[in-house]
C-alpha cells in the first residue's frame, strides 16, 4: 500500500441563532460573523464535505479523494465496512446561547427512516465560561406519555441530567440519549457521519423570518432511550505526559488524548484505519513517516491515512486522536 500525505482541510463555519464568536479565536484567524456556533472540522457529510486546504490534493473534497483512494487513506477493513463515505464527522461548537434539548436515533431507525447512519457522539470540554452547564440523560426514568407532557409544559429540563463540565470532562453520547449543550460552553465533538438530529425542546425560540423552530417530538419517541438513568456523568481526560489516555471507546469511535512534552511518536502499524489528530491545547508539528513536516495549530484537525505507519507529534501540546477499531 502506497504512503499517502496527511490532509488538512478548509473548516466549514456555521452561523446559527446560538453561536457566538469563540471558534475563530481559539483558531487564531480572523472574525467569522457573531453567530459562528460550529466548525465542521473534518466531514463527509453529502454537501457538507471538507476541502483539502493545502498540498498536492488543494481543492479537492474529501469524497472526491476517498472515491479515488479509499484504501490508502481508510484501509481495507473500514473501506469494506463504509466504501467511500467517510464515517466520522468533527466539529467544534461554540454555544453562546443554549442548543435545543435533542436526541439522535440509532443505526437502526436512521437507516430505516432517513437510509443514513445514526448518531453517537460524544463531547469534550474545551474552555467552559463559569457556571455553563449541559444536560446529558434522564435523572429518572420516564413513560412516553410522561415525556410527551412535559415537553408541553416545558418541564422536560427538570428530567435531565445536568451537569456543570470543567476542562477536559468527556461525555459520551449513545444514540438515545437525550442532551442538550448549554449557554457558555466550547467543546470539540465527534460523532457519527449524520447530520440527523431530533429537535425536543427549543425554549420557545423563534427563527430568523420569526417563525417557532420546528421540533420533532414524535419521531423523537421512538428514539429516545426512556432508561437512560446511568452512565451519563462526565469524565476526566487523565494528565501524564507522553501517555495516550483512551477517553471513549466504541463501535463507532476510540478516542485519545495525550499530553506531548517535547515529543510522542504515534505508532499506526496496525490500525488499518486513519486516524484523526485534533490540536486542543498548543501548537502540534506532525512529522509523517517520510520527514515530511506539517504545520497543526491549535484549533486545527489533520487526518493520517491508513498507509501512514507511524507520525510523530513535537513540541508541548495536547491532541485528541480518533480512529476506528
Amino acid at each position: 500500500m502506497a504512503t499517502f500525505p496527511i490532509l488538512m482541510f478548509e473548516p466549514r463555519f456555521k452561523s446559527v441563532i446560538w453561536g457566538g464568536k469563540r471558534i475563530a479565536e481559539f483558531k487564531g484567524l480572523p472574525s467569522q460573523g457573531d453567530n459562528i456556533g460550529e466548525s465542521w472540522e473534518l466531514s463527509g457529510v453529502p454537501g457538507n464535505e471538507s476541502v483539502v486546504s493545502e498540498g498536492l490534493f488543494k481543492g479537492k473534497n474529501l469524497h472526491e479523494l476517498l472515491v479515488e483512494h479509499s484504501r490508502e487513506i481508510m484501509g481495507e477493513r473500514l473501506t469494506e465496512r463504509f466504501g467511500d463515505e467517510f464515517p466520522l464527522l468533527v466539529k467544534l461548537i461554540d454555544s453562546a446561547d443554549d442548543l435545543s434539548v435533542q436526541v439522535h436515533p440509532d443505526d437502526e431507525l436512521a437507516g430505516k427512516r432517513h437510509n443514513c447512519p445514526g448518531k453517537t457522539e460524544m463531547w469534550i470540554s474545551i474552555a467552559p465560561e463559569d457556571g455553563a452547564y449541559l444536560y446529558s440523560g434522564l435523572n429518572r426514568v420516564l413513560t412516553p406519555d410522561e415525556y410527551r407532557r412535559r415537553i408541553a409544559d416545558n418541564t422536560i429540563t427538570e428530567c435531565l441530567g445536568k451537569y456543570y463540565p470543567e476542562k477536559d470532562d468527556v461525555f459520551f453520547l449513545p444514540a438515545g440519549r437525550v442532551h442538550s449543550i448549554g449557554k457558555g460552553n466550547f467543546v470539540l465533538e465527534i460523532q457519527e457521519t449524520s447530520d440527523i438530529t431530533y429537535r425536543i425542546y427549543d425554549y420557545d425560540r423563534r427563527d430568523a423570518q420569526g417563525n417557532p423552530r420546528q421540533l420533532h417530538i414524535e419521531e423523537s419517541v421512538d428514539a429516545v432511550d426512556f432508561n437512560d438513568i446511568e452512565g451519563a456523568a462526565p469524565t476526566k481526560i487523565p494528565h501524564g505526559e507522553n501517555v495516550q489516555h483512551i477517553i471513549a471507546d466504541c463501535a463507532h469511535f476510540t478516542v485519545s488524548s495525550i499530553e506531548v512534552k517535547d515529543q510522542y511518536v504515534l505508532d499506526l502499524e496496525d490500525r488499518d484505519s486513519f486516524t484523526i489528530i485534533v490540536a486542543i491545547d498548543g501548537y502540534a508539528p506532525l512529522i509523517d513517516s517520510d520527514g515530511t513536516v506539517t504545520m497543526l495549530p491549535e484549533g486545527s484537525t489533520a487526518l493520517i491515512p491508513a498507509s501512514m505507519p507511524g507520525v510523530t507529534i513535537r513540541g508541548n501540546c495536547k491532541v485528541i486522536t480518533a480512529y476506528i477499531k
